[in-house]
């Protein structure tokens, strides 16, 4: 593993942590990678591959977690609000960009997942970074919704909702939350239930770390739709599409890079949680350091 620092910034009063990556021996200040997870998941669930691999290549790559996940503060826990981890990305590139070492006019977004959606947002609201890369990112809250209930059913649909209406009731009398899976077995209430999921979702996670969302995102999720900021990305973007995703839909992918500026598309004949792994890491490493040669060079 390449040696990492764990650092803390602060995200609208909240304390945020992430690990950045440098490469050895720089001669100047070094380009950097942002990176953030998807759904529910965090800095140590099977990004390090990744920041490796760029550092490898001469770049810094500062890996960090949300609000209400992993090492950051931040109660209660396990609560996904779109629009502050949007926050939280904002304040993370920020932060690196005043480090030292770092060159603060290269860099780059990194998303997957969920992340590669929030990315999406984040880039067109700061407006200044070089370039995004988005892999099997969920672009529309309301059609992945949509693939849901075509896999699982109206009524598995209708289960969540209640889930997350009895989440949102016990939040507004200052209750804990109710909590439901992030990921389940075909079946089981969970955010995330295709075939794939569960083995795909919980390979992922480390030791101990809760497979765990607060309800509310399950009525809430329709409403995030990073696809309606995808004309303002005006910066190079890279966006990985999995053909065979059960949970980002392809189409949405395919339709925000479409009215992004300066748009490339790769696809990859693997499912949404093949990409962290084996085979198809690498391909998918192999299209994101060649774009960051091209765009963002060393």
């Amino acid at each position: 593993m390449s040696e990492r620092e764990d650092l803390a910034f602060d995200s609208h009063g909240v304390e945020c942590r992430g690990y950045l990556y440098r490469p050895d021996n720089a001669a100047s200040d070094v380009p950097c990678v942002v990176m953030g997870h998807g759904f529910a998941a965090t800095r140590d669930a099977g990004l390090a591959p990744f920041a490796e691999a760029f550092v490898a290549a001469g770049y810094a790559a500062f890996i960090f977690d949300y609000r209400h996940f992993g090492a950051s503060g931040g109660e209660p826990r396990q609560l996904l609000v779109p629009s502050r981890e949007v926050e939280d990305w904002l304040a993370a590139t920020n932060f690196v960009r005043g480090l030292p070492g770092i060159n603060a006019k290269k860099i780059v977004l990194w998303g997957t997942s969920f992340g590669g959606g929030l990315v999406t947002v984040a880039a067109a609201r700061d407006g200044n970074v070089q370039g995004i890369i988005a892999q099997c990112p969920m672009m529309d809250g309301a059609a992945s919704v949509r693939s849901a209930l075509g896999y699982a059913g109206i009524m598995h649909g209708l289960k969540l909702t209640a889930h997350g209406v009895l989440d949102m009731l016990r939040a507004s009398v200052g209750m804990s939350p109710h909590y439901i899976a992030s990921a389940g077995r075909v079946g089981e209430v969970a955010a995330m239930s295709a075939h794939d999921c569960y083995d795909g979702y919980t390979v992922l996670l480390p030791e101990g770390a809760p497979n765990l969302v607060a309800a509310r995102i399950a009525a809430t999720l329709g409403l995030f739709r990073p696809i309606t900021f995808a004309s303002k990305v005006t910066c190079p973007a890279l966006i990985l599409i999995c053909e065979t995703d059960t949970v980002a839909p392809v189409s949405s992918a395919e339709k925000a890079a479409a009215k992004m500026t300066d748009a490339r598309v790769k696809r990859y004949p693997f499912g949404h949680f093949d990409i962290y792994q084996g085979e198809a890491r690498a391909s998918s490493l192999k299209d994101q350091l060649a774009f960051l040669k091209e765009c963002v060079p060393v």
